[in-house]
């Protein structure tokens, strides 16, 4: 972990290079995707029903991952938690991120329900930076991720139901 100068109160621009390692590791589904022969592929031939959201999905997604690797707190330690909230944070991140690859262990199965998807694929990449954000006491991440899980779970949706 790498801090530049002091944004403010213990927050710092810098950089996690372990943060660069979680999005990799959040992005494997997507990696791994073409070795897959799915008959039909849903998450990836959504037809665009907002392109307003479509745009601010975008920002929002790439802000938090921006946020989570450039904002660092000079009170939290290059990777393990310190005890208490922190380690909570730091488990339910993981817990999360779990859930998410098992719902794209599901979706590559060939169960590609609406619940599936909106659940494991939608809803846990958000919640996943936000249990970040947390962890590593960076309030900008957690504040973003917020309205990301909103505009990404409203989007998707609307994406799904165009298809149906």
């Amino acid at each position: 972990m790498f801090k530049f100068f002091k944004l403010f109160g213990s927050q710092y621009l810098g950089f996690w290079a372990f943060g660069l390692l979680l999005f990799a590791v959040q992005e494997i589904p997507y990696m791994v995707m073409p070795l897959f022969k799915l008959q039909t592929n849903p998450i990836m031939n959504m037809a665009e029903s907002s392109p307003i959201l479509e745009i601010l999905e975008k920002v929002l997604g790439s802000l938090c991952i921006a946020l989570m690797l450039f904002i660092v707190n000079k009170d939290t330690n290059l990777f393990l938690p310190a005890e208490g909230k922190e380690r909570i944070f730091f488990v339910l991140a993981i817990a999360v991120l779990l859930l998410n690859f098992i719902g794209w262990g599901i979706y590559f199965g060939g169960h590609q329900s609406i619940f599936v998807m909106m659940f494991f694929i939608v809803v846990m990449p958000p919640l996943f930076y936000f249990f970040i954000g947390l962890w590593r006491k960076n309030i900008l991440l957690t504040v973003t991720a917020v309205p990301f899980l909103i505009i990404h779970f409203i989007h998707v949706l609307g994406n799904l139901r165009l298809e149906n």
